[in-house]
């Protein structure tokens, strides 16, 4: 590769060097798909529920490691914040997970559909 000498010099931690790119890229796609696989077919609330978070985590993971791979600490600054929201997202989740299951013994979303009548 040419240095450009318009950019800064990136710095690449040891540690981050030692993995691929195409590593977290892979990894990180895997994960997404299993979370919307998990969306797609499950039935059960908390299962969906899980798989968003899944979902989103993957996306914290390749953020992360762009942002390694880049030496540009917005990234991991952008994760915090995607964190943050990520735990307030569970706990009023979790509040309606379990209201509904209160009412309803049940956390099916299929019988969620009877709600509306």
């Amino acid at each position: 590769m040419i240095p450009n000498p318009n950019l800064p010099e990136v710095h690449i931690p040891a540690v981050i060097q030692n993995i691929p790119l195409q590593a977290y890229l892979i990894l990180s796609t895997l994960l997404f798909v299993i979370g919307i696989i998990g969306v797609l077919t499950r039935r059960n609330a908390i299962i969906i529920f899980m798989s968003v978070e899944l979902m989103l985590n993957a996306a914290n993971l390749l953020l992360i490691a762009f942002s390694s791979y880049r030496s540009d600490p917005s990234g991991q600054v952008f994760v915090f914040f995607i964190m943050a929201v990520a735990a307030a997202e569970v706990a009023v989740g979790l509040a309606i997970i379990v209201m509904i299951y209160r009412n309803t013994r049940n956390t099916d979303i299929g019988f969620l559909n009877k709600l509306k009548w």
